[in-house]
């Protein structure tokens, strides 16, 4: 790609006016010396759902878009208007990364490689022989398969949608063997047994505060990982720290799948260093 080559990209997602993307891919663009432009394409502010996806790509295609982030709620509804699936995303059954390219539009995820990235600088040497999550809906899916493939030995999933969580128990099971994953039942119980908890609900978000544990059943035993991260902060990780836990927030898993898509959108390896720095620069 020469300098002269403009990179077009786009979140589609609802309530993204706080999301760092934008800024994050502009300013390593920058740094390589690209023509680099990210728009936020917020669903609530355009008060749409995620109807109106296909409309979006065809609009998207037509501005020569080179490639859209897709987020919250759309990963899995995203995947019927797309030509092609990488097989990480066939895998995950959720797509977090749209190029558009030669008239076809193939969806990627990157968030499992980003989280999985994460975990493995802010938590490395934690016990995984059981761990809680919570949330089986987009990013869930990626984060599952990013903690099987990272040792967690039996992950317990708990969703508003009992069958969500069970369907993707058995999508697991399928990828990593049986028994590797179940769809939970009883909360207190299980994570009074669990060596860790995983937030992949857009609960804590700006727009979506709240905690999805509730504080009485966290211990300092249990180490706490989140991928909401506008606030780094969530409720659930100040609850956590408070006990004494040990924790990660989201901000690896927003950088490190961002270096992947930078990648996929423009065809130049990015500084992965360089764009944690500059994430960790920006105010919370």
């Amino acid at each position: 790609m020469t300098c002269n080559t403009v990179v077009l990209a786009g979140l589609i997602g609802a309530g993204i006016q706080a999301s760092r993307t934008p800024a994050l891919h502009e300013h390593e663009g920058d740094a390589l010396g690209l023509r680099y432009l990210y728009r936020l394409i917020d669903l609530d502010s355009l008060q749409l759902d995620a109807m109106a996806l296909p409309d979006l790509l065809m609009a998207a295609e037509r501005m020569n878009f080179t490639g859209l982030n897709i987020t919250f709620p759309c990963k899995q509804a995203i995947i019927p208007i797309l030509d092609e699936l990488s097989p990480e995303a066939r895998g995950i059954g959720a797509v977090n990364t749209v190029v558009l390219k030669n008239g076809k539009r193939i969806g990627h995820n990157t968030d499992c490689l980003g989280f999985a990235e994460g975990f493995r600088r802010g938590l490395p040497d934690v016990a995984r022989q059981r761990v809680v999550q919570m949330g089986a809906g987009g990013a869930g899916a990626a984060v599952a398969h990013a903690l099987l493939s990272e040792g967690v030995q039996q992950l317990s999933i708990f969703d508003v949608d009992n069958a969500r969580a069970q369907s993707l128990a058995n999508n697991l099971n399928q990828h990593f063997g049986a028994g590797r994953a179940m769809a939970g039942c009883d909360l207190a119980n299980t994570l009074a047994q669990a060596d860790g908890l995983v937030n992949t609900t857009p609960m804590g978000m700006k727009k979506l505060p709240g905690t999805p544990v509730p504080v009485e059943l966290l211990r300092a035993e249990l180490w706490v990982a989140e991928i909401v991260y506008f606030p780094l902060e969530t409720e659930l990780l100040r609850d956590a720290r408070a006990l004494g836990c040990r924790t990660l927030d989201g901000g690896n898993m927003a950088v490190f799948q961002a270096v992947k898509a930078f990648e996929l959108f423009s065809g130049v390896v990015p500084d992965a260093q360089r764009m944690l720095t500059h994430f960790q620069s920006m105010s919370d």
